[in-house]
C-alpha cells in the first residue's frame, strides 16, 4: 500500500510519518510540485497525495492515468486545482480533507483584521526605531460594528462565533444556511445587501466558476466607503486588479491576504533572491494598508495533526476497497 507525496516540506514528513504509524502506508516523499513536467515520477504508485498548488488539469490527470494512479488525496479542502469532471471520466477517485481544524483559518482571519485595524505591523516597525509616535495609527472598535461573513460552513462559522464574542453585528451569504449560524442571531442576506451595509467583508467559500472575481470593480462600487476586505479562502474570488484601484481611491481601507489569485507560482519556496515578475503582486505590496501571507491560515500544529491523519485514513480506505466519505464524486 504505497503512498506518493508531492509538494512535500519537512513539516508535512514529520506529521505523516507520526500519524502512519497507526495505518502502515508506504509513504514516499517528493519535494517536487504535481505538474506536467512532475507527473512521471507518480509511476507505480496506485495512490498520490497532493496540495493546493499541485496542478491536476486533465493533461496532467491523463499522464497519471497512464501512469496507473487510480486515487488522488487533496491533503487540503479545496479542488479547484483539479478537473474532476476529467477525472471522474478517467476512473480516478478523488478524496480531500473537509475539515481539518476550522479554528486554524478562522482565528487567523481575526489576526489579520486585528492587526490591519490597529495598524499591529506598523506600529511593531516602529518601535524598533525607538519611535513611539502614535500618528497614522488610530482604529476603530469592531464592537457593534457590521460584519459580512461570505461562506458559513465549518471555517466561516468558526469566525462568526467569534466575532459573535467581540459583539459584532454579522450578516452572512451562503446558498445554503447554516442552522448554528441563525441560532445565534445571525442575518443571512443577498450578496449586494451584504456588500452595502458591512465595515468588514470576510470571504470563506471556495472557489467556482460561478463565484470567480466575486469582488469586482461593480461589487466594490455598493460598497462602504472604506471597507475593510479579507480573503483567506482562495484568491481567485477577488479581482486583483479591481481592488488595486479601490485601495487607490480609498473605497477600500485596508485588505488582508492569505491567499491571492496568482500565487501558485510563488507558494511555499524562497524567492527572496529572485526578482518578482508579478507586477500586481508588487504593486500590493506597496500600500501600508496592505498585508499579504503566503497562505499560511491552516499552519497550526492541530491542524497538520488533522489532515495527515485524514489524509492516511482516506488512502486506506482507497486500499481497502471502501468508498470513503470524503470522495468528491
Amino acid at each position: 500500500m504505497k503512498l506518493a507525496i508531492f509538494n512535500a516540506r519537512p513539516y508535512d514528513e514529520a506529521f505523516f510519518i507520526n500519524c502512519n504509524n497507526k495505518i502502515g502506508l508506504d509513504l514516499h516523499f517528493f519535494e517536487a510540485r504535481m505538474s506536467l513536467e512532475t507527473y512521471k515520477l507518480a509511476e507505480g504508485f496506485s495512490a498520490i497525495c497532493v496540495f493546493v498548488n499541485d496542478i491536476l488539469d486533465a493533461d496532467v490527470l491523463q499522464g497519471l492515468n497512464e501512469v496507473g494512479t487510480k486515487f488522488i488525496a487533496l491533503r487540503c479542502a479545496g479542488y479547484n486545482n483539479v478537473d474532476l469532471t476529467h477525472a471522474k471520466k478517467l476512473g480516478i477517485r478523488v478524496a480531500r480533507v473537509p475539515a481539518y481544524s476550522p479554528e486554524s483559518v478562522a482565528e487567523y482571519t481575526i489576526g489579520l483584521m486585528l492587526t490591519l485595524n490597529r495598524k499591529i505591523h506598523r506600529a511593531y516597525n516602529r518601535v524598533k526605531e525607538n519611535n513611539f509616535a502614535l500618528d497614522g495609527f488610530m482604529g476603530v472598535d469592531f464592537h457593534n460594528r457590521t460584519v459580512g461573513v461570505v461562506g458559513t460552513g465549518r471555517i466561516g462559522f468558526a469566525v462568526i462565533r467569534i466575532l459573535h464574542g467581540m459583539g459584532c453585528t454579522i450578516l452572512a451569504y451562503d446558498i445554503q444556511p447554516n442552522p448554528d449560524c441563525l441560532a445565534l442571531g445571525v442575518e443571512y442576506a443577498e450578496l449586494p445587501a451584504l456588500f452595502k451595509a458591512s465595515d468588514v467583508i470576510t470571504l470563506h467559500c471556495p472557489h467556482t466558476d460561478e463565484n470567480h472575481h466575486m469582488i469586482n470593480a461593480d461589487s466594490l462600487k455598493l460598497m462602504k466607503d472604506g471597507v475593510m476586505i479579507i480573503n483567506t479562502s482562495r484568491g481567485g474570488l477577488i479581482d486583483t486588479n479591481a481592488v488595486v484601484e479601490g485601495l487607490k481611491t480609498r473605497k477600500v481601507s485596508n485588505l488582508g491576504l492569505d491567499v491571492y489569485e496568482y500565487e501558485r507560482p510563488l507558494l511555499y519556496q524562497d524567492h527572496s533572491n529572485e526578482v518578482l515578475l508579478d507586477d500586481m503582486f508588487s504593486r500590493l505590496l506597496t500600500f501600508p494598508n496592505v498585508i499579504i501571507t503566503g497562505h499560511q491560515g491552516f499552519f497550526t500544529h492541530d491542524a497538520l495533526e488533522s489532515i495527515a491523519h485524514m489524509t492516511l485514513e482516506n488512502v486506506h480506505s482507497f486500499y481497502a476497497g471502501a468508498p470513503s466519505q470524503n470522495e468528491l464524486f
